[in-house]
Order: structure tokens, then sequence, then C-alpha cells
């Protein structure tokens, strides 16, 4: 046996293994242009704190979007400890809560929160840390979180075929407290069931209160 199932993707489609390739006279021309909008905005870019601010601006979005380059380490899979026994479709996984950091892809703002990630295994399973490195391949990005659910949920099946996958993230969105309605408190909860989580109330129900969600 393999240690993925990537069969109806090749591994650079499922995970954008793609290192992104910035020439150092591209930086320059981008830093140019950070000045300028900085400036027209009102900054004062000639000061001792201001001056390197275009600069590390890009450095700071480029490294807050690294999860264009995906993750190598998310591919390899291994058997179950427990396969063939009928009693493990009833055992799930969840781990979170994992916290994260994203870009909204609409204005460019922050929005941050937790997630909790389950699954049901049936030949296969991923080590532990991997859940937390596929929550951060989708929100180093830019992103909405709706689509990052459905993102996350899309590679633990085709990586594992498991039985069932949930995902559940709460996020407070800077674009909503910062502009617009200016909300300071909301939350946005956003959830994703595949599998035995969406056929199995009870089994729902149980990765809902380990979310927090129900008590």
């Amino acid at each position: 046996m393999t240690d993925t199932y990537v069969d109806d993707f090749s591994v650079d489609e499922l995970l954008q293994l793609n290192q992104r390739k910035i020439s150092a006279e591209e930086l320059k021309k981008y830093e140019k242009y950070m000045t300028e909008i900085f400036s027209a905005l009102g900054m004062d870019v000639n000061t001792p704190s201001t001056h390197e601010t275009p600069r590390r601006f890009l450095e700071a979005l480029i490294e807050s979007t690294s999860g264009y380059e995906g993750d190598p380490k998310l591919i390899k899979s291994f058997p179950r400890e427990c396969r063939g026994e009928p009693d493990c479709r009833l055992s799930q996984v969840i781990e979170g809560p994992i916290h994260f950091h994203s870009l909204c892809e609409h204005h460019v703002f922050p929005f941050y929160g937790e997630a909790y990630v389950g699954y049901v295994a049936d030949e296969r399973i991923l080590g532990i840390s991997k859940l937390t490195r596929l929550v951060r391949l989708y929100t180093k990005r830019f992103a909405v979180q709706e689509r990052i659910g459905y993102q996350i949920a899309d590679t633990l099946e085709a990586l594992m075929r498991p039985h069932g996958v949930a995902v559940f993230m709460r996020a407070k969105h800077m674009c909503v407290e910062m502009r617009g309605v200016r909300e300071i408190s909301p939350a946005t909860r956003t959830t994703v069931f595949r599998g035995v989580y969406a056929d199995d109330p009870a089994l729902r129900a149980e990765f809902l209160n380990v979310c927090g969600i129900m008590k």
C-alpha cells in the first residue's frame, strides 16, 4: 500500500507544492509601490521608524501567505493501529483548538481564531501534527473562512479516504470590526461534515461538544 491516496489529484495540485520566486528586483519594485501608497495615505515614510516600513510590510505579507508554497510533510500517512476491527469505525480523532491567523481576500484584513479537525479513520491515519499543518496550509493564504473548511476536508479525504471528516472554525474578522459595520464582538462559526459525521447525529454532537458548541 502506498503512503498516500492521491488517485484523483497530483500531489502538486492537492497541496500546491510550488516554491514562490520573487526576485530582488521585483521586491525593490513592490517596495517602491508600497512607499507611494503609504505616503498617499498620509504616512511620513522618511522618519527613522517608517523608513523601512514598506519593506517590512512586504516581508510580513510574504510570510503570512506562505501556505501557497504547500507543505511536503503532509504527504505521508500511516496504517491505522486497529485496521479491520469493527469498533474502530466508532472512534474519532479530534485535534483542537488549532490557532490560526489568515488574511481575508476581500479586504486583506486579518481574521484569526481556532479550528477543530476530526476524522474517523478507515485504513490510514495521519500524525497528529499533520492536522495543525493542514489548517495552517490553507489559513496562510488570502482566504475566506467558509472555503478553508472545505479545503481541509477535501485534502483529508484525498489523503486518507476516511469514513468521515469534520471541521469546525471560529474566527474574529478585522474587516467587520475595523470597517463597515464596526461590530466589535461577533465570532463567525463554520462547519463541514462529511461521511459518517453527516449521517450520525450522535457522532456529530460528540464532535461539537469537544469544540465547545454543545454543552
